[in-house]
């Protein structure tokens, strides 16, 4: 069983400051753009960013010589992804990463010339951001984290680890998520079906409705939570561990960030490969690709997570098939 720790910064935190890259034969400074939906606080989301610059670093992009980067921390808001989408515009960088499905909406909506590299954007094709996967045609290309069928992986995985969930609530903001629906909740019922399961669709825009579901789920025993990839979800993780704890309710979760800060379980692709993959992207565009002839690239490397501390204050056992399929355990 493998034992993961965690990645911390090296030399400190990632800053909204100059960052700079190493080639001088690329003709003087560049500069790229950065705007996440974190907040600059959280360490996890800090860890991230230092996998992209570390990536940059290894295509020959260091501190100090030819690349300066601008970032912006939205926090989850989409009016401050708005508003930072414009800043970042009108700085005229010559390459954007985008992290998220609302800070990719929001660039688009500023530009459709200064190339854009997404990462953890679920439905690019369906959210109007690129024509094809193979061929996105326009001034965007990136790495997208999940298949559709990711959500009735997750509610498979939350009945394995808690077998009497028969209500299960897949929870997500509409605003941040408006693919969730189409994307992700039609595999999401299929699987509560299959299970004699009744799904609920869940949707939140802040801690006081995160509360007021956690605990009409807790009301009675059988209750349980999916939740859906989506930029608000990852913010407000720590109200829904929270609430989970607080209710009773078996959860799982999208990231191994929620398992790490006391969530019950998780699968999803590495965060971190995918920032240091995105790197690459950014530097192909920096030496001169059009991001309409990237294909948008699947992810590689996926993560089980489980937290036997929480499984414990649940009262639940994990199965010794699933404990030894994981890839991260905390105890």
């Amino acid at each position: 069983m493998r034992r993961r720790e965690f990645i911390t910064l090296i030399g400190g935190a990632v800053v909204a400051t100059p960052l700079v890259a190493h080639a001088q034969q690329f003709g003087g400074t560049r500069r790229i753009g950065v705007l996440t939906s974190f907040d600059e606080n959280d360490p996890n989301a800090k860890a991230y960013l230092s996998e992209f610059v570390k990536g940059l670093g290894e295509l020959g992009w260091t501190d100090g010589r030819n690349v300066r980067t601008d970032v912006r921390w939205a926090g989850g808001s989409v009016d401050r992804a708005r508003m930072y989408a414009k800043e970042l515009v009108d700085l005229q960088p010559d390459v954007i990463l985008a992290e998220s499905t609302p800070q990719t909406a929001a660039l688009q909506r500023e530009t459709r010339t200064i190339p854009i590299v997404f990462v953890n954007v679920s439905d690019p094709v369906g959210s109007g951001f690129i024509a094809g996967l193979s061929h996105p045609g326009g001034n965007l290309t990136g790495l997208m984290p999940y298949e559709p069928s990711l959500g009735g992986k997750w509610l498979e995985l939350l009945t394995e680890i808690a077998p009497g969930v028969n209500r299960v609530a897949a929870m997500f903001n509409p605003d941040t998520a408006p693919y969730a629906k189409s994307y992700y909740l039609p595999s999401v019922e299929t699987a509560a079906r299959l299970r004699k399961a009744e799904p609920i669709v869940a949707l939140v825009h802040d801690d006081a409705e995160i509360e007021s579901v956690m605990t009409a789920l807790g009301h009675e025993p059988g209750g349980g939570l999916v939740t859906i990839s989506d930029s608000f979800t990852f913010v407000h993780r720590a109200q829904i561990i929270l609430q989970a704890t607080r209710n009773n309710v078996p959860a799982v979760y999208w990231r191994s960030d929620f398992v790490r800060d006391g969530g019950l379980l998780s699968y999803g692709p590495d965060n971190l490969d995918i920032f240091r993959r995105s790197a690459s992207y950014v530097d192909r565009i920096l030496r001169g690709a059009r991001p309409a002839d990237l294909p948008v690239q699947q992810p590689t490397k996926f993560v089980l997570a489980v937290n036997l501390k929480a499984a414990k204050a649940l009262g639940l056992a994990v199965p010794p098939a699933l404990l030894a399929s994981a890839d991260e355990v905390i105890e």
